[in-house]
Order: structure tokens, then sequence, then C-alpha cells
């Protein structure tokens, strides 16, 4: 039987998959990698430590010939180029080439943040940071999340050094502590918690600050935050749904019917519809 703290971390995942796929927060769309990784369908993940070159030395198995000759030129061009200039726009080939060509998220976004650690840029740095943070919520191996935290902490901390005052950053940062990122998560709640104080309408502190709570078992702290998410933009479906979640496992059932039929109303897919509906019956 799982832990309180393992089942809502558990429980958060599968509700922001359904949110991503649904939504759609970047294109392309990664997989379930714990899956892949328990069939033994992917390397680098599912094995402890995930390796990025493994991972994508896998990937390479599915292009076809043509894709395969045109990302060995970009590869080739990358081990030759020696300035700044020509590493940066090799990387950001690389980078288009997962992202349009392949159609695959995590080496697309792991060459744009090298690109932009070249950069130096606190708009390509967030940019990079924020897309890790936002896709590694619906991952759910271990391995895999924490180096796409790890990712993120590092992006995030690059960008801190050029403007120390933006809060977005700052909350990205703290966040990435509750993904395994080495240190504890209350260190992480402490600088989100900075932010949120200070400007209580920040949307993103507010929802960070109710993820903290699930991650680290203070459900009732999780629910007050996601509440507050949601009377500051009622149409925050993440926090919705994370708050049918946790009243269903609380076992609330009223509480959760209404969240979930509020989230209902922003699904379009017919079949997460029916999925949707289908659970609000056992519940009523």
């Amino acid at each position: 039987m799982l832990k309180k703290q393992q089942w809502l971390v558990a429980a958060a995942g599968a509700v922001l998959l359904i949110v991503t796929f649904v939504f759609g927060r970047f294109s392309p769309k990664h997989k379930d990698h714990q899956e892949e990784g328990a069939s033994g369908g992917e390397a680098g993940v599912g094995s402890g430590i995930f390796e990025i070159t493994t991972y994508i030395n896998d990937q390479k198995k599915a292009l076809s010939p043509s894709q395969s000759a045109y990302l060995t030129s970009l590869e080739d061009a990358l081990t030759r180029g020696d300035l700044v200039t020509q590493r940066k726009q090799n990387f950001q080939a690389l980078s288009n080439f997962w992202r349009d060509s392949a159609r695959n998220f995590l080496p697309y976004i792991y060459y744009y943040g090298e690109k932009a650690k070249l950069e130096n840029s606190e708009k390509t740095l967030n940019f990079a940071a924020h897309s890790m943070l936002e896709e590694l919520r619906g991952v759910s191996d271990p391995g895999l999340r924490v180096w796409m935290a790890t990712q993120a902490n590092d992006l995030f901390s690059r960008s801190l050094k050029i403007n120390p005052e933006n809060d977005s950053t700052v909350v990205g940062l703290g966040s990435t502590y509750f993904f395994g990122v080495s240190g504890a998560p209350m260190e992480g709640i402490l600088k989100v918690r900075g932010v949120a104080d200070k400007n209580p309408g920040n949307v993103f502190a507010q929802f960070m600050l109710g993820y903290g709570g699930l991650v680290s078992g203070q459900t009732d702290k999780a629910i007050e935050r996601f509440k507050a998410v949601v009377q500051l933009d009622p149409n925050h479906t993440e926090a919705i749904f994370l708050l049918a979640e946790v009243y269903e496992r609380k076992g609330d059932k009223k509480e959760a019917v209404m969240w979930y039929e509020m989230g209902k109303k922003n699904v379009e897919n017919p079949e997460l519809l029916k999925a949707l509906e289908e659970k609000i019956k056992t519940l009523k």
C-alpha cells in the first residue's frame, strides 16, 4: 500500500497527465515514461538514473533513413563547431529537428537548454526552465523526473544571476525542489512562499505552494492554496482537477464531485469526458 505522501504525488501526476493530454502544454508531447521504462521500451528511462545521451540514442532507432542522415550531419557539425556562435546555432538546429521533425520533447528541450546556457539570456533560460518544470509534473518515472527537475533548477539558477528580482524565476527555482533536486522540499516551499507572501495574487506561486503541499503530505494546506488559485483564475484546470482528486482521496465525495463537474466544463476530448462522467457517477 502506498504511503500517504506517495499516493498524493502519484495522484497529482495522474491528474496532470490528463490535463496535459487534454490541453497540451507543449508540442511535441511526451509519453508515459514510467510504462515505457517498465516494459523495457526505452533506454535511459525507468532504470533509476536517467541518461539523456542513452535516451537520444534509443530514440534514433525510430527515425527514418533521411531523418537519421540529417541528424548525423547536425551532430557532426556540433562536434566540429568551436566558436560559441557556431555551437549556439548547432544546438538550435538540433532542438528544431527534435521538435519539428522527430516530435520528441526531451531532446528538443534539452538542446534548447544547452543553447540557452551559451546565450545566457534571461528569456531563453526561463523558457527552457519553465518548459521542463511544467512538463515534468506529468512524468511518473522517478529518474526522469529528477533529471528534468535538476535541468530546470540549473536553468533557473542561471537566469536569477541575470535578474534576481524575477518572481516567476524564484518560484520556478523553488518548485524544482519538490521533484527530487538535492535539498529538502521545505527549502523550495520557503522560496515560493516568500513570493506569495509578497504578492498573494501571484497565481503561479499559489499553485506551486499547493503542489508543494501535496508533495509534503499537507493536504489541507494544498487545498487552501488550490482554492486560492481558482479564486484568482476560475479556469485554472490543473488546480480544479487536483482539488477533485484530493477530495476524492480524502473520502469527501460531495466536494470531489463538485470539482470534477467544474473541471469537466473545460474538457473537449470525448473519451476523457466520458471517463470523467463515469467517475462522477461512481462518486454520487
